[in-house]
């Protein structure tokens, strides 16, 4: 009887690693309670749900029969229209609903504007430590993650002269996340002005990605300046989250913010791969940007304050360095030089209950490291952090 080979699959994609989180999480069913519950700092996620209010919104949309229907490409107007008003807030400078696009969710904003900016044999530049996803992304579709390193001691904010020297002639974009994941690190307005500048001259894209932008502390008066300059059409191209600042991960919303040109190349992107953002959600949060913003301010001020918190339990531990620290994430650096970061994060789970993620799911040279996610465990359980790692030793 003759044999057949058995069929094969991308080969870009059996390159890319797997979902690194349900890896770690694994780990932790080895945890026997010893310590108490368990502290989960391993995944960004809302640590409580929106108001009632939102859920009501969101309950009364999914009823209308409307909402059973297809809707735009790029999402529907309403949506369109009030981000659009919020940014042109956040920003001050003028946005049209034209220049936004609704996604499912941020990652896929992601992946459909890499798709509509590079192609295989092409190179992306990412800052290091890196977002796993955006890693994933690029390798999948062939497109190298070229690593932009980051300095601990410069708190892991890129470089533009650093970033000039590694652009060739296959470089189709770099890509900045402020406030960082998985750092934590705010970039300064003048160091993304800089890349701005240098994606313009370079005839490259600046793609932004500002999930974590509505958690910035309450004195930054905005984020900065890029898109009050004229031109940022042709070379930034903006993403956001609205998962995270109106607790709704569940929904998958995202946004991205592009000139005409960019977004009618996104826009056949998104036609095969979401035909339209789903629309009860979409109706729920254009209710909700003016609706919850009172909310959303004291849930920007509680997570700040856990940040600070956090900083507080890990300050008497002069063994573990916090290198980085925003409202959402912080970056540390183990102290048991030599020992792979996996290895650490796997003892540190099963014996003191504390699961954070190892370094190395976020780049090479990440071995020492570990990223903390501070803004999903309640403030009592942050302060206990102090007490697990006291004389943990490997």
């Amino acid at each position: 009887m003759p044999t057949t080979a058995p069929a094969s699959f991308n080969p870009d994609l059996i390159d890319t690693g797997p979902p690194p989180i349900p890896e770690a999480q694994g780990w932790a069913r080895a945890y026997d309670g010893r310590f108490g519950p368990l502290i989960d700092l391993s995944q960004a996620v809302p640590g409580s749900p929106p108001p009632q209010a939102l859920l009501d919104k969101l309950a009364e949309a999914a009823a209308d029969p409307a909402a059973t229907r297809y809707g735009g490409i790029t999402g529907d107007s309403g949506l369109r229209e009030t981000y659009a008003a919020e940014i042109s807030r956040v920003y001050g400078a003028s946005f049209a609903p034209g220049e936004i696009a609704v996604t499912s969710g941020c990652n896929q904003a992601y992946v459909v504007t890499m798709m509509a900016l590079a192609r295989a044999g092409d190179n992306v530049l990412l800052p290091t430590p890196w977002y796993f996803n955006h890693e994933m992304t690029l390798t999948m579709l062939g497109v190298e993650a070229r690593p932009l390193p980051c300095a601990p001691e410069a708190g892991f904010v890129p470089d533009a002269a650093t970033a000039d020297a590694l652009i060739d002639d296959r470089t189709r974009a770099i890509v900045l996340v402020t406030p960082n994941n998985p750092t934590g690190a705010v970039y300064p307005p003048e160091t993304i002005a800089a890349f701005a500048a240098l994606c313009a001259r370079r005839g490259i894209w600046l793609v932004l990605d500002e999930t974590y932008r509505d958690f910035l502390p309450a004195t930054v008066a905005k984020p900065h300046e890029v898109f009050a300059t004229s031109g940022w059409q042709d070379s930034v191209i903006g993403l956001y989250s609205f998962s995270k600042a109106y607790a709704v991960p569940g929904w998958r919303l995202g946004a991205i913010t592009a000139g005409d040109a960019a977004l009618a190349q996104i826009s056949k992107v998104l036609d095969c791969v979401q035909i339209s953002p789903v629309r009860a959600g979409q109706t729920a949060i254009t209710w909700g940007i003016d609706g919850i913003r009172d909310w959303r301010e004291r849930n920007r001020a509680e997570i700040n304050d856990r940040a600070a918190l956090f900083r507080q339990a890990m300050a008497p531990l002069n063994d573990w360095r916090v290198l980085s620290a925003g409202a959402y994430f912080a970056y540390v650096a183990h102290p048991f030089e030599g020992t792979p970061a996996a290895d650490v994060v796997r003892r540190l789970v099963e014996e003191r209950g504390v699961l954070a993620l190892p370094g190395p799911y976020f780049g090479p040279g990440q071995e020492n490291h570990l990223r903390i996610a501070i803004a999903n465990v309640a403030a009592e359980r942050i302060g206990l952090l102090g007490d697990r790692l006291k004389g943990f030793s490997i």
